[in-house]
């Protein structure tokens, strides 16, 4: 009896070791991909919107086996650090993110941040895809930058040009908050404005973003009665203050935006006195939308509770950053290597129907191409929810 106890004891051991074994090869290499951009703050829904849509496509990817690399398949991690909208610490997030040995970051989500990581970027081997858009980010010299969605030069003049097709819009106002990205927002839309013919009847009313009451701001700029209203480089948490504000004081105009916004915040914010507002909104519509990008929201939703549709627009960096990897695996570590793939990248689009491709732009804007490829979907808020005003490109 103590030696059949025994040998099943020395068996059990013996299977124990094979199985921690097994598991042990089963395990996949994890692939740690960065994410710095502002969480907090007025500005914090961009970046939610870019860790949550990291986050779930992250989740989805590792319960399903991993990511195929080179014949390496790997469990995607995803390292963020939220830089309040700080250059300071944006700077200290990149750092971090070398510190780990991660090469490839997600972020920032404003111009201040993105231009302020650049030297940490190219001195460290990352290539990181910012949600900012000074052109000097883009062009050569700067090689590591790659820009994840519509830039204002690019989405201004498309809604512009149908406002003043489609709706008779010939004069325009803009207003902007007393910070570089709204403000270089802002020259650029007077710039592509002036081009298209428009006369620009007020360009020169800021505001703090800390403002609470917009009616003082906002009066001069109403003497000037302008058919569109462009609120330049506008924060979520502000947009909606600025519509309730333009609306209470009598303007009957189109109120347009070239970022993102939310739905919900606005909806909470100045409720059907946003009905019309025109804004950019998420990479996709109902009738571009695969059963692919169809799953991803659904799994955001139940991960999160919530869904942002500039989150369409958001899903795609990660995938570009995995799929260009997958074209050349020395890219993991080797950011010249992807750079070079980045000239003849193509692969198939999984969040759109039809035969759409996803592939580096941004030649007409930037001389080289540092721009991932996204629909520039421009929306109209109507009650409670975006709707498709129109679907262009960008070259």
């Amino acid at each position: 009896m103590q030696r059949r106890t025994l040998m099943k004891a020395a068996l059990t051991a013996v299977t124990l070791t094979a199985l921690q074994a097994t598991t042990a090869l089963a395990e996949n290499t994890v692939l740690k991909i960065g994410f710095v951009g502002v969480t907090s703050g007025p500005a914090a829904s961009w970046g939610i919107s870019n860790q949550r849509s990291m986050e779930a496509r992250a989740a989805w990817i590792n319960e399903t086996g991993g990511y195929t690399i080179g014949g390496t398949t790997y469990d995607i991690e995803i390292v963020s650090f939220d830089d309040q909208k700080d250059p300071k610490r944006a700077i200290a997030g990149m750092e971090k993110m070398a510190q780990e040995g991660i090469h490839y970051v997600v972020g920032p989500n404003v111009d201040d941040g993105a231009a302020a990581v650049r030297p940490v970027a190219e001195s460290n081997g990352i290539m990181y895809f910012p949600y900012a858009f000074p052109k000097a980010l883009y062009q050569a010299p700067a090689s590591n930058a790659v820009l994840g969605m519509v830039a204002n030069y690019q989405s201004g003049p498309a809604i512009y040009k149908y406002l003043m097709e489609e709706k008779g819009v010939k004069t325009v106002a803009f207003i902007a908050a007393n910070e570089s990205d709204p403000l270089s927002q802002r020259e650029g839309g007077i710039e592509a404005a002036t081009a298209l013919g428009m006369e620009v009847v007020s360009d020169n009313v800021t505001y703090q973003v800390d403002t609470t009451d917009f009616t003082p701001v906002l009066t001069p700029v109403m003497r000037s009665r302008p058919d569109l209203l462009v609120l330049s480089g506008v924060s979520p948490a502000n947009a909606p203050q600025l519509i309730r504000s333009a609306r209470e004081l009598g303007f009957e105009g189109i109120i347009s935006t070239e970022t993102a916004q939310d739905a919900g915040v606005l909806a909470e914010g100045a409720g059907d006195l946003a009905n019309g507002f025109i804004s950019v909104g998420g990479a996709s519509t109902p009738e571009l939308a695969s059963p692919m990008m169809a799953e991803f929201v659904q799994r955001y939703t139940d991960m999160f509770g919530e869904y942002n549709d500039e989150s369409n627009t958001k899903v795609y960096a990660l995938e570009y950053i995995l799929e260009t990897l997958k074209a050349d695996p020395s890219a993991i570590t080797d950011v010249d290597a992807f750079q070079v793939t980045m000239d003849t990248f193509e692969a198939p689009n999984p969040y759109m129907n039809g035969d759409a491709k996803l592939r580096y732009v941004g030649m007409s804007s930037f001389g080289q191409k540092r721009q991932v490829s996204v629909p520039l979907v421009v929306n109209v808020y109507q009650d409670g929810a975006f709707e498709t005003l129109f679907v262009a490109e960008v070259d």
